[in-house]
């Protein structure tokens, strides 16, 4: 027979266990491929950066959304003149960085101005270029005076590049990132992790992850014993290979194949020989097989792309079939351009397993047409320094995830080393044009130009392989942006 005192101690254990089934966790640790070189997303164009911090930490004027529209961010709202050069941007009262300075109209003259400056170090500065003048009028309000008419302005302010920063904290945000976002800067464990916590004094909706640890695990061996032991918890972007299937049929886990705007890319050295010549150029597009490509290095999840330009954009035109794959084409193009036994080349490779395992493909390939390429594997700093800055490399795979940057091709000294007036001139007008049917047809033309001079290898979309505990809700299923936004996870149990 029960007594009392043990029936008592059961009922304890049940409310306990109750109380813990209705208390969801509301820590997170995702996994990420690369370390960023530090934690300024106004200071550097590596994507790892605003994997990061992007909406977490820093927010900017606007923010992009998860199906990639604009939404309101620091401006509540804006109005624009009727000749579209003047926006007014009514800022949000309230806000503070995690450093406890105030958010002002101030700040955003700061940060714009800085970025836009001659001595900027911001990898996007092409964003601020339309810009004329920016006043804060009072504390609230903020006007901006265009050059020209930017159909893009309000988007352009979206980027990771456009987040707001204060003069306090600005030239210390590589190290210790202060922003005005849902979470606030911890931790960073050099070569293993970033954890962001919540921030109580959040303007807008409070999060509900009290922590959040960014974990650096490269090694796609190393990734899948993490996810199924429970170490990690979410993978914005696995590479799994031929694991996910495995993953796929296991109940604890939800996989979500989403689409990016990672456009990769046999990046060509244009300003140097052999590769200044269009035809051992379009030897190479005529050589590559995308479809093998694909299978090797994105489990066949990517989209085929003949052109820098995103299937997931209603611009987007189909051309693969510019140089279709054509071996004995590709031969006697190297033959006319001076190289009927081909020639030799590097090939240098960052860490992400898309560029390591599609190297391996590439350079079987180009092989079959007399080019031998010496596979170069790099650290994603090396890479930073050697291929992106310093442009000491011949071919390069890597994934551009910036969105709608086709603009990239007409930049002075880009590392493509490509030139083109024509180009150029369409980037002009588009940059200026405002009516979307014009801009469509604007983005369609320049599409046409980079695809015809095959300027880098267009190999395919990265797709976005989600994969996450199933009691996780609020995850992106797509990328529109280079972001991992943990705004709205949580927890569902």
């Amino acid at each position: 027979m029960k007594t009392f005192a043990t029936m008592l101690g059961a009922a304890a254990v049940l409310l306990a266990s109750g109380s813990a089934a209705l208390c969801a966790r509301t820590d997170l640790v995702v996994g990420v491929v690369l370390e960023p070189p530090h934690l300024d997303p106004t200071a550097g164009a590596a994507a790892a950066i605003d994997e990061i911090v992007y909406a977490n930490v820093f927010e900017g004027l606007t923010r992009i959304g998860p199906n990639g529209e604009v939404e309101p961010a620091l401006a509540e709202s804006w109005e624009v003149s009727d000749d579209g050069l003047t926006y007014n941007f009514k800022l949000r009262e309230g806000v503070t960085f995690h450093d406890g300075t105030t958010f002002e109209a101030e700040d955003v003259k700061f940060s714009l101005d800085r970025a836009r400056a001659e001595d900027s170090t911001n990898a996007q500065k092409v964003l601020f270029s339309a810009i004329e003048n920016v006043e804060a009028v009072d504390p609230t309000t903020v006007r901006v005076t265009l050059k020209h008419p930017q159909g893009a302005f309000p988007y352009n302010m979206g980027w990771g590049d456009a987040v707001i920063v204060a003069p306090e904290s600005a030239d210390a945000n590589k190290e210790k990132p202060v922003g005005t976002g849902p979470f606030k800067f911890d931790n960073w464990a050099k070569g293993a992790s970033v954890t962001i916590s919540k921030y109580a004094d959040y303007w807008g909706k409070p999060v509900a992850l009290e922590k959040a640890e960014f974990r650096f695990i490269p090694d796609a061996a190393a990734a899948v014993p993490a996810l199924l032991s429970g170490d990690v918890q979410a993978f914005t972007n696995l590479q799994a290979g031929d694991a996910l299937p495995q993953i796929e049929a296991d109940p604890r886990f939800e996989v979500v194949i989403g689409a990016t705007e990672g456009e990769t890319i046999l990046a060509t050295n244009n300003g140097k020989a052999p590769f200044d010549n269009l035809k051992v150029r379009q030897a190479i597009a005529h050589a590559l097989n995308r479809d093998e490509i694909i299978l090797g290095a994105s489990s066949g999840n990517g989209v085929p792309i003949g052109s820098h330009f995103s299937p997931a954009n209603a611009a987007y035109i189909d051309l693969t079939d510019t140089y279709p794959h054509d071996v004995e084409k590709a031969k006697a193009l190297l033959a006319e351009a001076g190289h009927p036994d081909g020639f030799s080349a590097t090939l240098k490779l960052p860490p992400p397993p898309y560029a390591r395992q599609g190297g391996e493909i590439v350079a079987s390939q180009l092989r079959e047409i007399g080019i031998e390429l010496e596979i170069i594997p790099v650290e994603w700093a090396q890479w930073l320094e050697q291929v992106f800055t310093n442009k000491d490399y011949d071919l390069s795979i890597v994934s551009h995830t910036e969105p709608n940057d086709i603009n990239i091709y007409a930049r002075d000294d880009y590392y493509f080393n490509y030139n083109n007036p024509a180009f150029d001139a369409v980037m002009e007008e588009l940059d200026a044009t405002t009516d979307p049917d014009k801009r469509k047809e604007l983005f369609g033309t320049a599409q046409r130009i980079i695809a015809e001079d095959a300027v880098n290898g267009f190999l395919f979309q990265m797709p976005k392989t989600g994969v996450w505990d199933a009691k996780l809700e609020g995850m992106w299923e797509n990328a529109p942006i280079q972001a991992n936004d943990l705004t709205k996870v949580r927890w569902t149990d």
